[in-house]
């Protein structure tokens, strides 16, 4: 994986938990939701990557 997938998937996870400590704050379902998606989608494309770098090597 490179660097910069490795930040761009830390990014994501870290921008999703944000929104969604937010939107619990705010009381907003949108945000939370929309938070929660982009931080599993982070987790989920770093795990895809950590496959693929065990086959490679």
């Amino acid at each position: 994986m490179s660097t910069g997938d490795k930040a761009s998937h830390a990014i994501r996870r870290a921008r999703g938990r944000v929104e969604e400590t937010l939107g619990k704050a705010l009381g907003n379902e949108r945000m939370t939701a929309r938070g929660r998606t982009d931080r599993k989608a982070g987790d989920l494309k770093q795990a895809v990557e950590k496959v693929k770098d065990a086959f490679r090597g």
